[in-house]
């Protein structure tokens, strides 16, 4: 599948910011999940744009702006083909067992994804839930499946309940939450049973302009999922927000361990008051 994105981010401020620093991760990559056909950045008022590659291999572009201004409009337009990649059926049918000692032997290279991080604890705030998740005799692949189910059955998406400083624990409370508390649950999850698991932002594809299904959650915004690491180093996407699997519909555009690594704009001002964001993202398919 081809799509079309624009991610707009829009700062007004009531008092002129006197200098403004960002910096973005708003750039997918290239790799087999997907191919960046065309991609542009603008930014206004007009900058200078840096770009660097972080500790994750995400594209990070930076810029300032060192004279007053009332307005900021970061502007990414990018057109992605996706490919239908899915991990062998053998590895999937690996037991949860096997699948941790199999991956105990790369340690070094999946350690970061195995810990606690920022917005994800381990262990003891996940006691509320009173649930065995994993069977250790039962195949990788179907007990992922089930989790990813688990959490849509028993979490309601609602925005505005909470923020991006929420704690995980009050979102295991309410039981409510959008999609980056149910990746960060997920991940919480995977984590504290020695499967290693990232946080992945990128954009969907809401309707399936060819079918007739529901529309999918997500699409007004970057939406978040989950990549757990199996035997063989395949990472596999699983989206719980919308209990699927994430395939030519997702968009990957940052991976790291939480929210905190992938935030698509995190930045500095002077001088401004009374910031107000608007945020408007597009996903198109080509042709349609």
């Amino acid at each position: 599948m081809r799509f079309r994105i624009t991610h707009q981010t829009e700062y007004h401020y009531r008092v002129p910011a006197s200098e403004s620093y960002a910096e973005l991760r708003v750039n997918p990559s290239s790799d087999f999940h997907q191919r960046v056909v065309k991609r542009r950045l603008e930014i206004k008022p007009d900058t200078r744009i840096h770009s660097y590659t972080d500790h994750f291999g995400n594209h990070v572009e930076f810029f300032s702006i060192p004279f007053r201004h009332s307005r900021l409009i970061v502007r990414s337009h990018a057109e992605i083909e996706t490919f239908p990649v899915q991990p062998p059926d053998s590895v999937l049918q690996v037991s949860v067992a096997e699948a941790r000692q199999i991956l105990n032997s790369r340690l070094l290279k999946i350690y970061t994804f195995l810990q606690p991080s920022t917005h994800v604890p381990l262990h003891k705030v996940l006691l509320p839930l009173r649930k065995n998740f994993f069977n250790h005799h039962q195949p990788v692949g179907e007990s992922l499946h089930e989790l990813n189910r688990w959490i849509f059955e028993n979490f309601k998406y609602k925005s505005g309940v909470t923020d991006v400083s929420t704690p995980l624990d009050e979102v295991i409370l309410q039981r409510k939450g959008v999609c980056q508390d149910f990746a960060h649950l997920m991940i919480s999850i995977l984590r504290t049973y020695g499967l290693p698991a990232r946080y992945v932002s990128g954009y969907i594809e809401s309707h399936d302009p060819t079918q007739k299904a529901p529309s999918l959650i997500g699409a007004a915004a970057s939406h978040a999922w989950v990549e757990v690491c199996l035997p063989g180093g395949f990472w596999w996407g699983l989206d719980p927000t919308n209990n699927q699997v994430a395939g030519e519909r997702h968009v990957r555009v940052a991976v790291g361990r939480d929210y905190r690594d992938v935030a698509p704009l995190r930045g500095t001002y002077k001088g401004a008051q009374d910031q107000k964001l608007e945020v408007m993202v597009r996903v198109k398919r080509s042709g349609s």
